[in-house]
């Protein structure tokens, strides 16, 4: 069984996690059992059940590009202003 990452399923709900976690342990029974083909359907499943994770994580990152790039600009800016009124001293 493939476990998807750390940052995907903090971003599970409750009741995604517990579905994820209950697949999970039925996969590795499975195996236990060398029940490959019925392994692959369940992670399958695991596969389906933590897309909107996996899209939840992509928006975070957008994001977080949006609000890099608002502060970049804020800070040219600044610069900018700083400058203009450092030449109104001269």
């Amino acid at each position: 069984m493939r476990h998807c990452s750390v940052q995907v399923r903090g971003l599970l709900t409750r009741e995604e996690l517990d579905r994820y976690n209950a697949l999970i342990d039925v996969g590795h029974y499975l195996e236990t059992q060398d029940r490959y083909d019925l392994v692959a359907t369940v992670q399958k499943e695991i596969d389906i059940l933590i897309l909107p994770a996996i899209e939840r994580l992509k928006e975070k990152s957008r994001q977080r590009d949006r609000d890099t790039e608002e502060y970049l600009r804020r800070k040219a800016l600044e610069q900018e202003l700083a400058k203009l009124a450092e030449e109104d001293d001269d």
